[in-house]
């Protein structure tokens, strides 16, 4: 999860480490490369409207789409009612009365780094995603960054531990690949000894080893995830990946991420909630 700036004032005599967090001072190894969460959108739908029908919009890519789509099926081209004449008036009249099929037309990929694997895990539930994760079979994971817990990187006895914890694992790790490359060296396909080495050595990799994943999802999937996962009851990294979604979501697509809204939990984190029903 993100580093938090206050970590620098803990009494601790550290020096930093480039996450952000402190290094204990006469720490024995290279520190474990901890990082902080990224997302990045690196797609979005684009919408032409047909040439013969006599309507147009002051919304574009999903946004059009989807207003697009629910006239398409009452064929209401002329906008007679204000209410709904502007996109976002439209879209906002869709989220209230639930026809959110229209929102499955529209969908956006962003390319996430910096999550851990225990939040994958969690994330890859969501079955209307699709997703195209790194693979610790073809890439060696000697370089592995880790990904801590603010609760831990907070105080300076859990951050220490964890640290030393992340360190032997992928210490362990690259002790096992190498003797694992010996004990395949006669394997003649290059390809086939590099992955038998290193989906057997991954084995020692804790649920905190950064992985890095493209998500695509329709705004409906999005809206969706969320709703689930931008609670106060979901872990707290996922929620954290959810705020910061819904954060690019808005710049993509505000009208249909508006009604969502961001607050702060005593202890400093966020959550975010709309007033409209959304499946569970």
């Amino acid at each position: 999860m993100r580093c938090r700036a206050d970590v620098q004032s803990l009494a601790l005599a550290a020096s930093a480490c480039p996450s952000g967090r402190v290094v204990p001072a006469g720490y024995p190894r290279p520190v474990p490369n901890l990082v902080p969460l990224r997302v990045q959108v690196i797609a979005q739908t684009q919408f032409t409207a047909p040439s013969e029908i006599p309507w147009d919009t002051d919304a574009d890519g999903g946004q059009a789409l989807a207003e697009f789509a629910g006239r398409a099926c009452y064929q209401s081209w002329t906008k007679p009612n204000p209410r709904t004449a502007t996109n976002a008036g439209y879209l906002n009249h869709i989220l209230e009365v639930g026809h959110l099929s229209v929102l499955e037309h529209g969908s956006v990929s962003v390319y996430l780094t910096g999550i851990s694997r225990s939040l994958t895990h969690e994330l890859i539930r969501h079955r209307h995603f699709s997703y195209s994760q790194l693979s610790q079979r073809y890439v060696p994971e000697r370089d592995a960054a880790f990904v801590e817990p603010d609760v831990i990187g907070s105080d300076p006895e859990l951050h220490e531990k964890f640290l030393a914890a992340s360190d032997a694992a992928l210490s362990a790790y690259t002790e096992l690949l190498e003797g694992l490359e010996k004990k395949f060296a006669d394997v003649p396909n290059a390809t086939l000894r590099r992955k038998q080495a290193r989906q057997a050595a991954r084995a020692v990799l804790p649920n905190a080893t950064e992985t890095r994943i493209v998500v695509t999802g329709n705004y409906r999937a999005w809206r969706h995830f969320i709703a689930m996962r931008a609670s106060e009851h979901a872990d707290v990294e996922i929620r954290e990946l959810a705020i910061a979604c819904l954060r690019e979501l808005r710049h993509v697509a505000g009208n249909v991420f508006a009604d969502f809204r961001i607050s702060e939990l005593p202890d400093g984190t966020e959550v975010a909630a709309s007033p409209y029903v959304t499946e569970g």
